[in-house]
């Protein structure tokens, strides 16, 4: 499918799954590519282009300044670690030792999820504590309120699938709970559409992904009042010097954004309709599945196919998904719900020719699999293991 694959001896990978990391997160869109082959040849005063970003960041999100960093885990950490710190130079080189500071974070029990890392950790990181208030599918206010002392330094919300999605307080009211005892909150919304809403709503902090919706190069978005971004932004000369973006990713990140207020999102969400329908009926009939159209679990905008995959179909769900990533190019699905039996098809990342290869895989895996009789065979535990020991390995 590219030059690039057979030079370097990969596999091609049809996305099927949505922005995901692991995949690559998204196809950067042309304006960023050419800023990041432009500026790769060149020399820059990074100081002078994160100033450029912040006012980029401003424009497309509201709020007063931001800054580009390596990826939003790591505005999660330099966050935190602001709230602690300031912009004392002393303390920020002192991190992650907290003595005298204040040191917890406070987080709704449903929102310390694994995001392909704990988002406890993430806190860690930086030298503090999590505490985690409700319970994971019930968090009340007077959980939040009871929370907040004076070892506070901040308290966290995350917007993400992984999260609980029932149960928790929601981001307005987390915002005026946390500031009414004067504390600033942290909002993490990585894949998220929404560039605008949190700023408004009131947060300090809020982080973004450049390299999923927006379509930028590897890179961390980090926008908010003005003093705890100098404060994040600060963190580079402590511990943030471990998390440094090249200027590629400042340039690309500021491009992405503006290419991106640009957007018909309107033409784009239509096109992403057009191959969710053209599953719907492409899929139609193939022995043991069922479908439904599935909108955002989020809010963003964007549907997804959900595939129940039954025992009529001579597989489980994971074994499909397995197969199918199996296959050259591999075909890669959203498979963090098969243990329920369900598969999503996500249209964010494909063309009409590549989701069309999609749907025929699908197809032809459960056919094939229906003659030979070889599917429901491995169990979730074995598929878990195996997963589990392939991620835990080292190329080579």
């Amino acid at each position: 499918m590219g030059a690039i694959h057979d030079r370097l001896g990969l596999v091609p990978v049809i996305n099927a799954s949505g922005t995901m990391t692991a995949l690559g997160a998204s196809r950067v869109v042309p304006e960023a590519r050419e800023a990041v082959a432009e500026i790769l040849a060149a020399f820059v005063d990074i100081a002078a282009l994160q100033k450029r970003a912040s006012r980029a960041i401003a424009e497309a999100t509201g709020a007063e300044a931001g800054f580009v960093t390596s990826s939003s885990a790591s505005g999660m950490v330099l966050g935190v670690a602001a709230a602690m710190t300031g912009a004392d130079p002393a303390a920020i080189e002192r991190l992650p030792d907290t003595q005298g500071m204040k040191d917890e974070v406070v987080i709704q029990a449903g929102h310390l999820v694994n995001f392909g890392a704990p988002v406890g950790q993430m806190i860690a990181l930086a030298g503090a504590r999590a505490v985690a208030v409700g319970t994971a599918f019930d968090v009340q206010p007077f959980h939040l309120e009871a929370a907040l002392d004076e070892r506070t330094a901040a308290a966290m919300f995350v917007v993400s699938h992984h999260v609980v999605p029932t149960g928790q307080v929601d981001l307005a009211t987390f915002i005026r709970t946390a500031h009414a005892q004067g504390v600033p909150v942290i909002v993490d919304m990585a894949s998220e559409y929404d560039l605008t809403g949190a700023v408004a709503l009131g947060a300090d902090l809020v982080i973004w992904s450049a390299h999923k919706f927006l379509g930028g190069p590897t890179a961390g978005i980090v926008a908010g009042k003005h003093d705890l971004v100098r404060a994040a932004y600060l963190q580079h000369r402590g511990i943030g010097r471990a998390m440094k973006v090249g200027k590629e990713g400042i340039a690309g990140a500021i491009l992405a954004l503006e290419a991106w207020g640009r957007r018909d999102h309107a033409a784009v969400r239509a096109g992403e309709m057009k191959i969710v329908e053209y599953w719907l009926a492409a899929l139609a009939g193939v022995a043991g599945l069922a479908l439904r159209v599935l909108p955002d679990w989020t809010g963003n905008p964007i549907d997804r196919v959900e595939v129940t995959v039954g025992e009529a179909s001579g597989l489980h769900a994971w074994e499909l998904a397995e197969r199918l990533a199996a296959r050259n190019p591999s075909i890669r699905v959203r498979d963090d719900m098969v243990e329920a039996g369900v598969l999503h098809l996500d249209p964010c990342n494909l063309d009409a020719g590549e989701a069309a290869l999609v749907s025929t895989a699908i197809r032809d895996e459960v056919e094939a699999a229906l003659a030979r009789g070889d599917g429901r065979r491995q169990t979730f535990g074995e598929f878990r293991a195996a997963n589990l020991a392939d991620a835990l390995s080292f190329p080579g």
